[in-house]
């Protein structure tokens, strides 16, 4: 009798090492180990059964699916059990269990009749070495690649292999069943797209990494790596993915599950976000389901690969919950504190189909569990609402309105607080119109839909194979990647049609139907007559997030573009990386000019003259001074301002010294950003004539001037949905196409809502068209300047004042609210205010405010600039320092006639009402406290305190503003939020690191905290998107206090201002008044209206004004009564109850009150 096999005496190999499996699997080792012979199974009796009572009984095992990870050598090693042996020349009558196992096989494989192998496979049960096994396989797989892959499934192989690998087989046998599935893979990898008949192994090679046996083990993770290794990209996210979900969902054992979820790592680390975002509503399921499963060592495997799974997605709101989100979606218990937590968050980020595939089943929950409280169900359904607003595609949600739909009905229907029920049928609302068909195309493909776009033909109707590259081609349509496509098809295809010019043309013809199908008006573009001078497929990010993705990037000369998109969305990123190189595909500077025009003058350029400063860009260095002087004479920069430095010139003219720089580099591409910003009327009117008359320059232009984008552009790019789509027409075509866009043409806060906290109480000042803040007869020349910026200017502002100031660019606009707020010191004349008036200043330059904190987050400025009490930028004023010679006059003793002669002032410490102006207390140098003196304020200006006098009255006004405020972190973040600016960038973001637009809204949060009566902006427009620009407009409509602003938007002064002062030449026009134009905010409102002489109604305030002084109610004592007043109300009450006696019956007791007058 010849010896058995043993398969424990068989040697080890190392899988995933990149050795040739050819080594792996043959050479001595394997012969010699497996030669020696050695135990055999002991066993018992198997009754024989037929072919068909066999199948029925081990057809269980037989349909699985997926595949797993690289595995390190030994990872999957365990100690096999101990198995009671005998001799081989024992004489026992009982088959061993080897004997019964391969009876059974060959009865099942003698059944499969299948000719062409049958006798490699005969012999592969009867090999007694790996050698022998490797060498029937071999055979197996040459006569497989003789008759074509497709003999695959006609021969049954994942049958065969199925019979192999069952636990009651011999472990060679086993092992063999795995060899085989690697040399398929290996025989046939390369030959694209046949890897699509290998995923019907994954199942099989998972499978065996529940085996007891460690070279079986091995030998199934080799497999899984073959097969893994197969697959290109999109097929590992689309199709691989998708087998190992249906593998987790199966009854297959934990070991092999954990392998599973590996590979799912895998996957993860391997393929592109978007890709993997398409599987979340699968994937989150089944990952949730394995993370909670029975078996620990399973459970905790899945919950790290459900984490790793879910940080893929990019949604800025849900980042910092992620952690919370999926210990919830683990554990009903921890649902209402995530939708606690989840209701405090402002959701602006777009919503997508993945992260509703995170939150829906959450908020399911929280609407039907029998124990969410009121307060609960109005949280859940608030964040209904406020994610389905923000659902920009219905194919995102449509999905889950059918899960959601039924518990906000519920609430309708049984809630018990009325808010609740309202709240809800909001959400109901919204839902609903989200769930009407409007018959459009959703922007995502669907399988069966994908097989318009490509013929079953091309690949001899091969069904597996087409079915394979229908998936692939639905899953790189769906997130866009044409490159990676077209790259695809053109691997595919040739193994069924020679012509390399026809797979060409059927690539590129297969993605532009699929072009047109997702972005007609891109592929509409291409059919413009224009010279196409940049076309590039890019994606663009900014620190950890994805702006733009996939998309493409289309410009024909002469072409001026309109970059439209939300605050944050990317746009001046994009220009930034154009101008610097960054963008994959765009054209090198030496095929392409680019200039990028924006504000970016540096500090040490500042006392450079113009002709230098732009002769020092190392791109003009080439450029004569002539021609430099010439271009700037054409711009409109005259001998004398081209003698200027750079820092003296206004806004508007270093804008225009920008321009010049770009013409001098005869740019074929102008990259504008907001390129409208500080420049006046008659400015922004040369800079249009400049665009289109240039009809060989192509421009890219960012900005917020809905009226300047109307007139100049001839198309609009418009950021939706992480793609760039292209719309003709200017931006009032553009409305008409998508309606939503009509947000860049009204003023509205339903965006970005601000509020700014109401005026508190200005002592003595009980009418709103008392002037407050005075300038008389006031010149006033910058250090060195020729002439006077101001002469003689007169003017008044009120509390109710509404003004505008207006006037060329230079003309001294800046100047004068400089002068009216202290910042700068007058030559000649007078300027007064009220000594309690607070005064909030928002400066041109938002950095002015910010720049030497930018280490700082927002709320640790707040903290430093009102720390003492005091506002510290006030005190950084020119009008506040001190000069050497004030300090002398100020060193000097005076007399104030109250008998203790001349001494020397030390400092005021109080102050008080005296007539018509102040008394202030005085501290004297050396003397004691108790000798302090009242001295009036004529007194002490007249001996050259003034300065002194106005720093107490702004401490004074300051503590008053100030009085009711907590300075702590939670108070001021909630300061922020009213402004606009979300509470965790003020909280952790250092100012270096904010936008244009979010300084603003910090600048404007620090000069409203301490409750300013009077707040000057001057050109608070510039860097505010449109939103925010709406946002500000109504805030500003329904403040109470006074405005007086410089800005060049016609749209935003002539909505709030109805007062103009016109600057120009150094004086100052006040204009007559005009109503404000109601119809440019979407609520149709108007703003305050100032009086002649700069008053206006006060809009009254809310309830919610509590903080405000203003609504401090003091109790009044009542008088106490005298002894006859008391006889008299007596009396009175006597009389009138003697009155009521004698009246007819019915009539009602009169009250007594104690202040009748009778």
């Amino acid at each position: 009798m010849p010896p058995k096999f043993n398969p424990y005496s068989a040697g080890s190999f190392v899988p995933g090492s990149g050795a040739d499996p050819q080594q792996q699997y043959g050479g001595n080792q394997y012969s010699n180990d497996r030669s020696r012979g050695g135990s055999s199974y002991q066993g018992f009796q198997r009754k024989p059964m037929g072919y068909d009572q066999y199948i029925q009984q081990q057809s269980a095992g037989l349909n699985r699916a997926p595949r797993q990870n690289f595995q390190q050598q030994g990872q999957y090693d365990s100690t096999p059990s101990s198995i009671s042996s005998t001799p081989l020349n024992s004489n026992l009558n009982s088959p061993s269990q080897s004997t019964t196992s391969l009876t059974s096989l060959n009865q099942t494989l003698d059944k499969l009749e299948i000719s062409p192998i049958t006798n490699n496979l005969q012999a592969l049960k009867e090999a007694k070495t790996i050698s022998d096994v490797k060498t029937e396989i071999n055979s197996i797989v040459d006569s497989i690649n003789e008759n074509g892959i497709s003999s695959l499934e006609e021969w049954k192989i994942e049958e065969i292999i199925s019979k192999l690998i069952k636990p009651k087989n011999p472990a060679l046998v086993r092992e063999g069943g795995f060899v085989m599935i690697s040399s398929i893979v290996r025989k046939f990898s390369g030959q694209t797209p046949k890897e699509a008949y290998f995923l019907t192994f994954l199942s099989i090679a998972l499978d065996g990494l529940a085996d007891k046996e460690n070279n079986v083990k091995r030998a199934s993770q080799a497999a899984i790596d073959s097969i893994y290794g197969s697959y290109p990209i999109e097929a590992l996210a689309s199709i691989v993915l998708v087998e190992i979900l249906k593998y987790l969902k199966s009854s297959a054992k934990w070991q092999s599950k954990v392998g599973a979820l590996k590979l799912v790592d895998k996957i993860v680390e391997d393929s592109p976000g978007d890709l993997i975002e398409l599987k979340f509503k699968e994937a989150v399921p089944v990952l949730t389901d394995v993370s909670v499963d029975f078996k620990p060592e399973l459970a905790k495997v899945g919950l790290k690969t459900m984490s790793t799974f879910v940080k893929v997605l990019d949604n800025l709101d849900l980042q910092p919950r992620y952690d919370m989100i999926i210990s919830t979606l683990a554990d009903p218990n921890k649902v209402p504190d995530c939708i606690k937590s989840l209701s405090s968050v402002t959701f602006v980020a777009e919503v997508t189909e993945p992260a509703l595939s995170l939150l829906v089943p959450i908020l399911v929950r929280s609407l039907n569990l029998s124990s969410s409280s009121q307060e609960q169900l109005r949280q859940t359904v608030i964040v209904v609402e406020n994610l389905t607003r923000l659902v920009n595609n219905k194919f995102e949600i449509e999905s889950f309105i059918p899960q959601l739909m039924p518990g906000v009905q519920k609430v309708v229907d049984t809630a018990a607080l009325p808010e609740v029920r309202e709240l809800a049928e909001k959400a109901l609302k919204v839902l609903k119109d989200d769930s009407i068909d409007d018959g459009k195309f959703s922007g995502r493909l669907p399988h069966e839909e994908g097989k318009n776009y490509l013929s079953a033909d091309l690949v001899n109707n091969d069904e597996t194979v087409y079915e394979y590259l229908i998936s692939i081609l639905v899953a790189d349509a769906n997130v866009n990647d044409w490159n990676r496509l077209k790259e695809y098809l053109n691997l595919a295809l040739p193994q069924y049609i020679e012509d390399e010019s026809e797979i060409s043309k059927i690539a590129e013809e297969t993605v532009t139907k699929l072009r047109a199908l997702f972005t007609p008006d891109a592929v509409a573009s291409n059919e413009d007559d224009g010279i196409e001078i940049v076309n590039s497929d890019f994606s663009l990010a900014y620190g950890g997030r994805m702006l733009l993705n996939k998309t493409n990037l289309r410009l024909l000369k002469g072409h001026r573009y309109g970059l439209c998109g939300r605050n944050g969305a990317g746009k001046s990123t994009l220009m930034r990386a154009i101008a610097n190189g960054q963008l994959e595909g765009f054209p090198d500077k030496s095929e392409l000019r680019t200039c990028f025009v924006e504000h970016k003058l540096q500090g040490s350029e500042a006392d450079m003259d113009l002709v230098s400063f732009i002769g020092s860009d190392p791109e003009l260095a080439q450029v004569s001074k002539e021609e430099i002087a010439k271009a700037l004479e054409e711009v409109g920069f005259d001998q004398e301002r081209r003698e200027q430095h750079v820092g003296s010139l206004s806004g508007g003219w270093k804008m225009k010294l920008e321009l010049a720089r770009a013409m001098l580099m005869k740019a074929d591409v102008l990259l504008l950003d907001e390129p409208t910003n500080h420049l006046d009327v008659g400015n922004v009117k040369w800079l249009q004539d400049y665009l289109v008359s240039h009809d060989e320059i192509t421009s890219l232009i960012v900005s917020h001037d809905s009226g300047f984008l109307d007139t100049v552009c001839t198309d609009i790019i418009h950021y939706e949905n992480k793609k760039l789509a292209y719309y003709k027409g200017n931006l009032s075509e553009f409305v008409k196409v998508k309606p939503e866009g009509k947000s860049y043409y009204t003023l509205t806060d339903s965006n970005v809502k601000m509020a700014f906290p109401p005026p508190g109480i200005l002592t003595g000042v009980k009418s709103n068209t008392r002037s407050v803040a005075r300038m008389s007869n006031v010149t006033f020349a910058y250090p060195g300047a020729a002439k006077p910026s101001l002469s003689n200017v007169s003017c008044s502002l009120s509390l109710s004042s509404r003004v505008a100031i207006l006037g060329p660019n230079g003309a001294g606009k800046s100047t004068l609210i400089k002068l009216l707020t202290a910042e700068l010191i007058p030559n000649e004349g007078k300027v007064e205010k009220h000594p309690n008036l607070r005064i909030g200043y928002i400066a041109q330059h938002a950095l002015q405010h910010v720049e030497m904190h930018k280490e700082k987050t927002a709320n640790q400025y707040l903290q430093w600039r009102y720390r003492f009490g005091d506002d510290r930028e006030v005190l950084l004023k020119e009008s506040r320092k001190i000069s050497e010679e004030e300090k002398e006059q100020m060193a000097k003793e005076i007399d104030v006639g109250d008998g203790r002669g001349p001494r020397q002032l030390e400092a005021i410490v109080g102050r008080q009402k005296l007539k018509k102006s102040f008394q202030y207390e005085v501290k004297w140098k050396f003397w004691l406290p108790k000798y302090n003196s009242w001295v009036s304020k004529e007194l002490l200006i007249e001996n050259g305190f003034d300065k002194l006098v106005q720093k107490f009255d702004d401490h004074e006004a300051s503590r008053e503003g100030l009085g009711y405020r907590q300075l702590i972190p939670s108070v001021i973040r909630k300061h922020f939020e009213d402004v606009g600016l979300d509470g965790d960038i003020a909280d952790h973001t250092p100012m270096g690191s904010l936008s244009g637009g979010q300084l603003v809204k910090v600048v404007i949060a620090g000069a409203m905290w301490n409750n300013p009566h009077l707040l000057v902006l001057d050109e608070p427009t510039n860097y505010l998107d449109r939103d925010s620009l709406g946002g500000l407009a109504v805030a500003i409509r329904d403040w109470s206090g006074g405005v007086v602003m410089i800005s060049h938007n016609n749209e935003f002064v002539g909505a709030l201002c109805p007062e103009q002062w016109i600057v120009e030449n150094g004086t100052m026009v006040r204009k007559g008044f005009a109503a404000v134009d109601g119809t440019s905010f979407e609520d149709g409102g108007s703003g305050a209206v100032s009086k002649d002489g700069s008053p206006a109604p006060s809009v009254p305030q809310t309830s919610n004004d509590d903080d405000s002084p203003a609504n401090i109610k003091v109790r009044t004592r009542k008088k106490k009564m005298t002894r006859n007043e008391k006889k008299l109300r007596e009396e009175r009450r006597r009389l009138r109850h003697i009155e009521w006696l004698s009246s007819p019956k019915g009539t009602p007791k009169p009250v007594d009150t104690d202040d009748d007058d009778e």
